[in-house]
């Protein structure tokens, strides 16, 4: 008699409880949850298009845009860069001079002291650096401005100003120490240096080998070029894998190699939430979504995969040439869903490519709140049954 008022007090129970839950459930808008679902995704989109977030659907043509997407290059930016056949002098540059004259007892020359002999022609001025106002002085021929110049151009002032005064004179100028035509290389090398750069000119590696080469894995490594005040950023591996990014340098270049890991964010129903490195040169999506552990399989819902960015406005409007965009804006929010569910989903998984600072989000199947739901019934009225069976047996 007691087990039965029990039973059917477990009933009564059970079915308030779960009354209960589902107004407070109703009430409250939804049940505990790593995030949303698929369909709110899709349904929190504001109402206001200029300020909204776009969402596209992976397929064939998304994919191949997003994986043909082009940053900024340093052949784009800059070109080649190829230098002149001659370095121009700068100030602080030092320079040596050498003039012949054609025969002795000249300006520049020694008499002739006996009948063997033809005498010295020739004298070689000390090393003069370049000063301020960009000028070195020659004996003779005053201050010869030099700041801009090639060596062959100041051979020919500096001839030009001793005709006349010495005998038949020729000049050679050389660059004994260079400082005007140099780069700088910092950062992530192992001997961060100004390089001086050759008369045949060093391309963006070779300066980077003079200083000694990078210390950081290649595939975490970006270098940035500042020059003429414009600054670009690019992966190494962007330049190891096309020598068209590896331009010439040029005199003054700024050159700094950065260790910036490429990391994404992986939440809800994959088995790894966390932060997640590349440790690769590039990452699909396909792969990231293997490093986060997969699906879970009694949790996930395989049509709710996203991937949350800020694209280019460019890119936007590719993605979506409908799409009005508020003036001004330089980026964009786009969440890209993909269903897991369609075979061909795999592939164009394996062609899109991942981005630093992604967010991967896999949401839970709908069918998961409704066992939420139950496991709360359950939890309640086996709270209050276990009460009631305990007062009946101390009544008894």
């Amino acid at each position: 008699m007691a087990y039965s008022m029990v039973l059917s007090m477990h009933r009564e129970l059970s079915l308030v409880g779960a009354v209960i839950i589902l107004s407070g459930v109703a009430a409250c808008g939804s049940l505990p949850s790593q995030g949303p679902l698929a369909s709110e995704v899709v349904a929190q989109v504001s109402k206001d298009e200029l300020s909204r977030y776009l969402i596209v659907d992976v397929d064939e043509r998304i994919a191949e845009i997003v994986r043909q997407r082009r940053g900024d290059t340093f052949k784009g930016k800059f070109g080649d860069g190829r230098p002149a056949p001659y370095q121009r002098i700068g100030v602080g540059d030092g320079v040596t001079v050498t003039i012949w004259e054609a025969a002795a007892g000249g300006l520049f020359s020694s008499p002739i002291v006996d009948r063997t002999g033809t005498g010295s022609r020739s004298v070689t001025i000390p090393d003069q650096v370049v000063s301020q106002d960009g000028a070195i002085t020659v004996p003779y021929a005053g201050r010869i401005r030099v700041v801009g110049m090639t060596p062959p151009q100041i051979e020919a002032q500096i001839v030009g100003q001793l005709t006349g005064k010495a005998i038949e004179p020729q000049a050679l100028v050389t660059i004994s120490r260079n400082v005007s035509n140099t780069a700088t290389v910092t950062g992530e090398v192992t001997a961060g240096a100004r390089v001086p750069l050759s008369v045949r000119g060093d391309r963006i590696l070779d300066v980077i080998s003079t200083a000694g080469g990078i210390r950081a894995p290649a595939h975490e490594t970006f270098v940035n070029l500042l020059r003429a005040g414009r600054s670009v950023t690019v992966p190494l591996q962007a330049i190891l894998n096309n020598p068209a990014e590896n331009i010439y340098v040029l005199p003054g270049d700024v050159i700094t190699a950065v260790r910036q890991p490429q990391t994404y964010t992986a939440f809800g129903a994959t088995f790894k939430n966390a932060v997640i490195p590349f440790d690769q040169i590039e990452l699909t999506m396909e792969e990231a979504i293997a490093k986060a552990g997969g699906l879970v399989d009694l949790q996930a819902d395989p049509d709710g995969v996203f991937l949350f960015r800020y694209e280019p406005v460019t890119l936007a409007r590719e993605l979506d040439p409908t799409r009005a965009i508020q003036p001004g804006t330089s980026v964009v929010p786009v969440v890209y869903k993909i269903s897991m569910r369609d075979a061909r989903s795999y592939f164009q998984a394996r062609r899109f490519p991942m981005q630093n600072k992604d967010i991967l989000y896999v949401s839970s199947a709908p069918l998961n709140e409704v066992q939420k739901l139950l496991v709360l019934v359950s939890t309640v009225t086996n709270v209050v049954t276990g009460g009631a069976i305990i007062r009946n047996q101390i009544k008894n």
